[in-house]
């Protein structure tokens, strides 16, 4: 059993809220737009971290994190991108491989809007966590955070705070 955090769009923002919540967590999934390492680098401190980085994010951010993250968590595989799309309008770079071998999770960022839906014809359950950080144009900050259980997604919950 694993407990995870999964977070998008910080932009260089950080705060107690959220560390709070890694704190819960056994792994922290970050969908990109990092905006400053001093984010991901608090996070490590705490927890072990998955992330990628997103258009935002500059060189260094880009030579620490990957443009997509493939990997596998009880049994379940994970594919995590920040431009990646919804079911039935999937970004056109990540499309074909989707189809080819659809994770049970495909996750992405860059939207500030919350979705967690599920694709039917690939199989898989969509999460985009929407933007904990305080620039742009959401009105809350979002996150969600759940637990893997042998193969099983489950508790997934809401977590939301007023933007500032």
């Amino acid at each position: 059993m694993k407990r995870i955090l999964l977070l998008s769009d910080t932009h260089g923002y950080i705060d107690e809220q959220i560390l709070k919540h890694v704190s819960w967590s056994d792994e922290v999934w970050h969908a990109g737009d990092i905006g400053a390492l001093e984010v991901t680098d608090r996070i490590k401190e705490l927890k072990p971290l998955r992330a990628v980085y997103g258009n935002i994010d500059d060189s260094t951010a880009r030579s620490e994190f990957p443009l997509d993250n493939r990997f596998e968590v009880e049994g379940v595989a994970v594919w995590m991108t920040h431009i990646g799309g919804y079911p039935g309008r999937y970004d056109a770079r990540v499309r074909d491989d989707l189809r080819q071998n659809p994770p049970r999770i495909f996750i992405s960022g860059h939207s500030h809007i919350l979705k967690v839906m599920p694709d039917k014809k690939l199989n898989l359950i969509h999460m985009n966590p929407g933007a904990i950080g305080i620039h742009g144009f959401h009105k809350v900050r979002t996150m969600l955070r759940f637990v893997l259980d042998n193969g099983q997604i489950k508790n997934l919950e809401v977590i939301e705070y007023p933007r500032k």
